[in-house]
């Protein structure tokens, strides 16, 4: 098994290699702004590293987010055209799990990232490996109780949250992506693997469906609301 695994649903540009014991390569960058210049070399340096070629990977996997549209969509497309080009199935993972999969919490808590407009993305854990609630959008000060808030979502607002509540990891680690896809692709037969791959139409943009998500899915992205950027609609008429 070797698996490539890469995020861009947050500023952190990260990609990294897991052979299904360790991660045996990783690169982080953090940029909100260069997601697409500084995925590709973050793939081919962890290639690179492990003296591993795109046609000795096994499987691909991306962060679907949630996450802003551009970023998000860079590591997505990315996934699909890798798996295309090395004739591998491609699936899709949780940004928010894999943060909560690096987390160093015994017990309850939360974890939020930036959404951007003053939200926060966020969902409630049980442990590391199991999410209660969530993904979902909201305002900081709606996120509930007094749970540990792990990633940037509850740094950046520690006033409203509370500095005494927020905890690192700040940023997604694709190594930590990378280990959750590999621990659950070794349980599954290569017929089970290629039925969860396959994308279905549309994607996840409602809290409903997100409560749905597994562990490990096709590639598909977690929007949960529109874009930033808007196209302009046709401009009202005005009479006189």
């Amino acid at each position: 098994m070797l698996v490539l695994a890469f995020d861009t649903a947050t500023p952190a540009v990260t990609a990294a290699l897991h052979d299904g014991e360790r991660v045996v390569a990783e690169s982080t960058t953090i940029d909100a702004r260069r997601h697409g210049e500084l995925l590709a070399p973050a793939v081919e340096q962890v290639l690179r590293e492990s003296g591993a070629t795109l046609r000795d990977v096994t499987a691909i996997v991306a962060g679907t987010g949630p996450g802003p549209y551009t970023g998000l969509r860079v590591g997505l497309m990315t996934a699909t055209a890798l798996a295309l080009t090395a004739g591998v199935p491609a699936f899709g993972v949780c940004t928010l799990d894999a943060l909560a999969y690096a987390a160093e919490e015994s017990g309850p808590f939360l974890v939020a990232t930036d959404a951007r407009r003053k939200e926060v993305f966020w969902a409630r854990y049980g442990d590391p490996r199991t999410r209660l609630d969530g993904p979902r959008v909201d305002r900081p000060h709606d996120l509930p109780g007094e749970l540990p808030v792990i990633g940037a979502g509850g740094a950046m607002y520690a006033d409203v949250i509370g500095a005494d509540r927020t905890r690192g990891p700040l940023h997604p680690s694709a190594g930590a992506l990378a280990a959750l896809a590999a621990g659950r692709l070794a349980t599954l037969s290569e017929a089970e693997a290629a039925e969860i791959a396959r994308v279905p139409e549309g994607r996840v943009d409602s809290v409903e469906k997100a409560r749905e998500l597994s562990v490990l899915g096709p590639p598909r992205p977690i929007y949960l609301r529109r874009p930033d950027a808007q196209v302009p609609g046709t401009p009202k008429r005005v009479t006189a």
